[in-house]
């Protein structure tokens, strides 16, 4: 109980209005774009920002997971933080409160990733040049 009301104490509220706004925020849908899109973004935002935050909500949770191990196996980012939650939803206009489940993912640069990021930008190079 004591290690509760301890949790409890530490609980910090941010201003969901605030949180909308970051820059190095990806919302991911499973149905709107191709999966190596948002692993392409991530790294894009990685290299402008120095980490990225997946967020995804119901079926475009396991997206977002695969998006991150993607990077981690890839030695491009480092597991910064996992934040799990429920977002009370409407349906539609007027209908019932559906409560959806809620995953960010932070991810940092790994030390290697702009020597990584600068050996796959050389291959593409030599490809073009190749061809």
């Amino acid at each position: 109980m004591e290690g509760l009301a301890e949790g409890v104490n530490n609980l910090s509220i941010t201003d969901s209005s605030a949180s909308n706004n970051k820059k190095n925020r990806i919302q991911v849908s499973n149905t709107k774009k191709p999966l190596f899109f948002y692993v392409n973004l991530a790294k894009r935002y990685m290299q402008q920002h120095n980490e990225v935050e997946l967020s995804a909500l119901g079926m475009a949770i396991a997206t977002v997971v695969t998006i991150a191990e993607i990077l981690k196996n890839n030695g491009l980012a480092v597991e910064k933080k996992i934040t799990t939650s429920t977002v009370d939803m409407r349906e539609e206009s007027g209908g019932r409160p559906v409560q959806k489940a809620k995953i960010e993912i932070l991810l940092g640069k790994s030390e290697k990733f702009d020597e990584l990021m600068a050996a796959a930008a050389e291959e593409v190079l030599d490809n073009e040049e190749q061809s």
